[in-house]
């Protein structure tokens, strides 16, 4: 039990969630992972109404996140940040379960961003050299936006990008045309040492304006809006890799998957793409 939670009370307080926020922050949780997990718990703190935690709550509040019609995977998602606060409280009685996916074989067409489309992004993009960089960044090296940060003046010299996220710490080589394009960016924004990708201010770019800005993108693209954010750069550099090499356990460890089940998610295909390859069967007469 925690330092300072009341053990017969089992009604949330601000004060639990602040220390489940220091409790993260202590498990090295990545910044978005932690804003991720409080605005889940959060959500349910709204809705247990300073009324005490039960097993019986959290299965009306389940069912409620499925009266919403929440995607399966977002309930899911939500569930696991409950039951993280649950178990750090002592409250593990009060866990529930996940609700079950048959796996997917395809992805809509309405959300994958196709190598074209993308083609058709970095063409209009060109008058925003920034922008236009960061994305053949992550394209062309699947990483995740909160990554950038790792392209430093001194990494990219070397050729080798060191990322440390979510506890584990991979190499990112870089392609050599992608080090020059970074080298010559930096030399003409006088970027001499330290991070590539900064505002006017030398912050770290927002993931946020990031995708802000990929969006204003659309209409001259021709780019339905609902294909263009950030990580599906990084989705597309997965299938694009694997369609080439075909190994999913490579793929795996340069996307930094602890899972290969997720890295599947990444390498499925479209429902056009399924389509046509069961027609190649050549079963229906």
């Amino acid at each position: 039990m925690q330092e300072g939670i009341v053990v017969n009370s089992r009604i949330l307080i601000e004060s639990d969630m602040n220390a489940f926020h220091d409790y993260l922050i202590r498990e090295e949780k990545s910044t978005a992972t932690v804003e991720k997990y409080l605005r889940d718990v959060r959500a349910f703190f709204v809705f247990a109404e300073q009324e005490s935690v039960s097993k019986e709550m959290v299965l009306d509040y389940k069912r409620a996140l499925i009266e919403k019609k929440y995607a399966v995977r977002s309930i899911n998602s939500m569930l696991a940040s409950l039951n993280s606060l649950l178990d750090f409280l002592g409250w593990g009685d009060c866990k529930v379960k996940s609700l079950k996916i048959q796996r997917q074989t395809y992805c809509t067409e309405e959300k994958e961003l196709t190598k074209a489309e993308y083609l058709r992004l970095l063409e209009v993009s060109k008058a925003q050299p920034q922008l236009n960089l960061v994305m053949q960044t992550i394209c062309g090296t699947g990483i995740r936006v909160s990554e950038l940060k790792y392209f430093t003046v001194e990494s990219v010299q070397h050729g080798e990008i060191v990322v440390n996220c979510k506890g584990k710490i991979r190499t990112i080589l870089l392609p050599g045309k992608l080090k020059k394009m970074l080298m010559g960016y930096a030399k003409k924004r006088e970027i001499r040492s330290g991070e590539i990708f900064v505002t006017k201010n030398g912050k770290s770019l927002n993931r946020s304006n990031i995708w802000a800005r990929m969006k204003r993108l659309c209409e001259a693209a021709g780019v339905k809006s609902s294909k263009v954010f950030p990580h599906n750069l990084r989705k597309l550099f997965a299938r694009t890799f694997y369609g080439i090499e075909k190994d999913i356990a490579k793929l795996a460890d340069i996307l930094g998957h602890s899972s290969i089940n997720t890295t599947r998610i990444y390498i499925i295909t479209t429902g056009l793409e399924h389509r046509k390859k069961i027609e190649r069967l050549g079963l229906v007469v």
